[in-house]
């Protein structure tokens, strides 16, 4: 059986894992070491089994906990060049493991296919990961738009984890600048709860099985208006729609046979 666990998703810190019979796989490290080892121990997530580390992008709430936990699980990193080039520095003595855009690489039981996505990042990436049973877990988030990629990897997903940032309304009346509601809100920002709305509806079909919305803004966001924008597409679906917390961890998604 493969699990998703979801040990927390927002502004201050990123952090997911994918376990199986083959192993645990985690997917961005943005709390501190300690933070992660203690909502694994939360949601009930072996750390000791870890098979490898693998990020979406470079920025500090998915990365800050990563040089440290894969020195003490002696793990490698797996990320795209350009945001390796950009961790190097802080990264000694971790091994690292190039991820292939467009193409798959494979680490314990898991395939994982990577392809870009509009950030502001150095090179950010969605993901698909193929677990040893065959479930395949979208993770999909800091992105300002939806591309092509991003549309092929969510198709026949049997999970997936995809930002809804902000609603609308709550953005325009948040407070920031113009500038920053622009650069939220652009092309290279993050993705909203309308237009993840949108993306659902493009890509939802009978197996999908669990959809997590996550990086929700504190400021610009409710799990409230998330939830009201997005299950409406699921209406008369089976798919369950959770919502990411920042302070705490999810309880276990498990997946069903496929």
């Amino acid at each position: 059986m493969t699990t998703l666990h979801v040990l927390g998703s927002g502004s201050a810190g990123n952090a997911l894992a994918l376990t199986d019979d083959s192993g645990t796989l985690l997917i961005d490290a943005g709390f501190s070491a300690r933070e992660v080892v203690r909502r694994a121990a939360t949601a009930g997530l072996d750390l000791t089994r870890t098979v490898g580390i693998v990020l979406t992008h470079e920025h500090g709430d998915h990365t800050s906990g990563v040089a440290r936990l894969a020195r003490q699980l002696a793990v490698p990193v797996l990320a795209s060049l350009g945001t390796w080039d950009r961790l190097r520095p802080r990264m000694p003595l971790v091994p690292f493991q190039p991820l292939t855009l467009m193409g798959r690489v494979e680490i314990g039981g898991y395939q994982i296919e990577a392809c870009p996505i509009s950030h502001d990042a150095v090179q950010p990436v969605a993901l698909r990961i193929t677990s040893l049973g065959g479930h395949r877990v979208v993770v999909a988030y800091d992105l300002g738009r939806p591309t092509t990629g991003v549309r092929y990897l969510l198709r026949q997903a049997h999970a997936i984890v995809l930002e809804a940032n902000h609603d609308d309304l709550l953005l325009r009346t948040s407070g920031y600048p113009p500038a920053v509601q622009q650069r939220i809100a652009g092309s290279a920002g993050h993705l909203s709860n309308r237009a993840a709305a949108e993306l659902l509806g493009e890509v939802a079909h009978a197996e999908l099985s669990a959809v997590v919305l996550a990086h929700l803004s504190e400021r610009c966001n409710t799990s409230e208006a998330a939830r009201a924008a997005v299950e409406p597409v699921f209406a008369g679906w089976s798919t369950a729609v959770h919502v990411a917390r920042q302070d705490a961890p999810l309880a276990p998604i498990r997946l069903g046979p496929v």
